[in-house]
């Protein structure tokens, strides 16, 4: 609870999976990913309840083990890689009623911390916005960055009156990493996305910004866990 305001945390993991077979399951630095999510949702000094959203058996089997609460299996179509990602977490509010804010906890991120949850929904309360996301500054600026055309020609993506070559010249850019989404829930409800003009964002290092979308990612975390423990 904050601002005496109750705080449901969703943690939606679907069975399937392009990238990485089974990956929400599959043991990262010892244990499986959905765990480091929950773990570190757990330890949040604001969040009341913490759901896991899933179709899968073995997943909401796991999820339990982590004394994680699985109070409804998600129908199957709302588990199919093209359903949007916000339909799962509207599903489970209609179905847990009488919370202020959701916070949604994508389990692919398990670099993010406990912290990082707390310091999104502080930025929330403290920006008085409507919802807040995290970020993490990008790697690759898009004012260095081109589209070819057909005949081969570079046009840049953001026009500029004078082209800059120091990175240091150009505005610092962010680009969302998927490991934090906080809203008033009246608000998302209406509006059936996290990201509009209203939206605040918390700005997360890049080492504890990793998505695993790929068998490289996983890797890559798994070496960080290895190696800073």
């Amino acid at each position: 609870m904050i601002n005496d305001k109750k705080v449901l945390a969703i943690i939606p993991a679907r069975g399937g999976s392009k990238g990485v077979h089974r990956k929400n399951i599959r043991h990262l630095a010892g244990k499986p990913l959905i765990a480091w999510t929950i773990e570190a949702a757990k330890e949040s000094k604001y969040i009341d309840r913490l759901i896991l959203t899933s179709e899968d058996q073995e997943i909401i089997d796991i999820a339990k083990n982590y004394e994680c609460e699985v109070p409804f299996i998600r129908p199957k179509e709302l588990a199919l890689d093209k359903t949007p990602g916000i339909d799962p977490v509207l599903h489970a509010l209609e179905n847990i009623p009488d919370y202020d804010y959701v916070v949604l906890l994508q389990p692919t991120s398990p670099l993010r911390i406990t912290d990082d949850i707390d310091a999104c929904i502080n930025m929330l309360m403290e920006t008085q916005s409507p919802a807040c996301v995290s970020v993490t500054e990008a790697e690759s600026s898009p004012y260095w960055m081109y589209s070819v055309d057909e005949g081969g020609l570079m046009h840049p993506l953001i026009k500029q009156d004078q082209f800059s070559v120091r990175r240091q010249d150009l505005p610092r850019v962010f680009s969302l990493n998927g490991a934090v989404y906080v809203a008033d829930i009246n608000w998302l409800q209406k509006n059936k996305t996290f990201l509009t003009k209203e939206t605040s964002a918390y700005i997360m290092p890049r080492d504890r910004s990793y998505d695993i979308d790929n068998e490289e990612d996983f890797s890559w975390c798994e070496w960080v866990f290895n190696n800073n423990g």
